[in-house]
């Protein structure tokens, strides 16, 4: 697809904008080498079916890993949301990248099963969903469970660290753990789950770029 222009752009931007256009497809061909890369991951760390506690319908319920598989035959995304040990109160960081997920999981729903993952209390973190509208999502607390700290989610302080767990499902029932990823990538520390929330890529279309925006959860 040609790039759009403006008639009577300059001779400056239209040089600059073919070389961003270069740029483009080159970042789009790296996107796809990583995600072949990524579905090449062996899924042979074998996990127990540990034993949670969920939300659901205002009541709290045990529920087991296996059990948050709607289909077995759908891998299923963990989303470790920083709420529970040291963290008291809702990351708003979490919280906006939430609010992008609750909408697209009828859509994931085809492909995945999911679940915000917590180590918390999580009654209290069912009212704070159920006042940012969240509808789709599962709530899930493995604050009795060692599963966060054992994938690094979790310090032994009770520290909380952002990121996505892949859990798979096979023939025989058992349970592998698939692919993780953190927020925190690199010696730069930041910036590595940002493919998985549409805002950053709103806001790196704007000429003043993200600069040190960092979401509120209200906007009164």
């Amino acid at each position: 697809m040609p790039v759009a222009r403006w008639p009577d752009e300059s001779p400056e931007y239209t040089k600059l904008r073919d070389e961003l256009h270069a740029a483009e497809v080159a970042l789009r061909d790296q996107r796809e080498r990583v995600a072949e890369l990524r579905r090449k991951l062996p899924s042979d760390t074998v996990i127990e079916d540990q034993t949670f506690r969920e939300v659901r319908d205002g009541e709290i319920v045990e529920v087991k890993l296996s059990e948050l598989f709607d289909d077995p035959g759908k891998p299923l995304i963990l989303m470790h949301f920083m709420y529970g040990g040291s963290q008291t109160s809702p990351c708003r960081m979490c919280t906006c990248w939430a609010d992008a997920y609750d909408g697209a999981l009828p859509h994931l729903a085809q492909h995945a099963s999911f679940a915000i993952f917590i180590a918390g209390d999580p009654g209290p973190f069912g009212e704070y969903a159920r006042s940012r509208g969240w509808q789709n999502a599962r709530i899930v607390s493995a604050a009795e469970s060692d599963l966060k700290r054992r994938l690094e989610f979790e310090s032994p302080e009770g520290g909380q660290l952002p990121g996505a767990s892949v859990i798979s499902r096979d023939s025989d029932g058992r349970l592998h753990h698939s692919y993780s990823v953190s927020a925190m990538l690199g010696a730069d520390g930041f910036r590595g789950m940002d493919l998985l929330n549409p805002l950053w890529h709103f806001i790196d279309l704007l000429p003043a770029g993200r600069g040190d925006f960092m979401p509120r959860k209200r906007y009164d």
